[in-house]
């Protein structure tokens, strides 16, 4: 299990779209191609076309109170922040719940219709998980990505429940998953084909 980082009840869990070949965007991503050169939808389309089948999965992936993700989720800027920007979700984001923006340059918080809010936090990621646990009120802390964010979190012992949904897709190059986390222990606990997705769920340990 994950180290109690501020821990009260709920567990720390991650959902990543990915690969055959381990990536969860392509290369190059920017604001026209926000999961890269070569994705084209393809990662998540089985949310789309596939949703009723799914509906239950996805659900799943918002149901957390609280969440955290990188800037790279966030947005395709990089360095001073656009003030204008408040994510690629439009003004209604998925989220309904506080969500944790990591990143090196402060921002105030932004607050959008349904109940999302976004913190920006300069101070790593723990503190992130700090605030989030705080935030969901003993419910589960989802780590939304990208994969570098996950990946730190892995590497650090920080995530409980890792949830794969595996598209039979091929990309080649881009943001690999599972990069530079060391000796995980993945422990099945769930398989299920649904259309053309395979959703995987681990429970990690080292």
């Amino acid at each position: 299990m994950g180290q109690t980082t501020g821990r009260t009840t709920g567990k720390v869990t991650c959902d990543m779209a990915v690969s055959l070949d381990g990536y969860t965007a392509g290369p190059n991503q920017s604001l026209d191609k926000p999961f890269g050169e070569g994705e084209d939808g393809r990662l998540t389309r089985w949310m789309i076309e596939e949703a009723e089948a799914n509906a239950e999965v996805i659900e799943g992936i918002t149901d957390a109170g609280a969440f955290i993700m990188g800037r790279n989720m966030f947005s395709p800027g990089r360095g001073d922040w656009d003030l204008d920007w408040t994510g690629w979700w439009g003004d209604e984001p998925p989220y309904h719940a506080p969500v944790f923006v990591l990143t090196h340059h402060p921002r105030e918080t932004v607050t959008m219709r349904g109940g999302t809010t976004f913190t920006f936090v300069t101070e790593g990621i723990e503190e992130a998980l700090v605030r989030a646990r705080a935030a969901a009120g003993g419910r589960n802390v989802a780590i939304a990505g990208g994969a570098h964010t996950v990946n730190q979190y892995l590497a650090a012992g920080l995530i409980d429940e890792l949830r794969l949904h595996v598209a039979p897709v091929v990309l080649g190059a881009g943001e690999r998953l599972l990069e530079g986390v060391g000796d995980l222990a993945l422990e099945p606990v769930s398989v299920a084909g649904i259309g053309s997705v395979a959703h995987l769920t681990y429970r990690v340990t080292r």
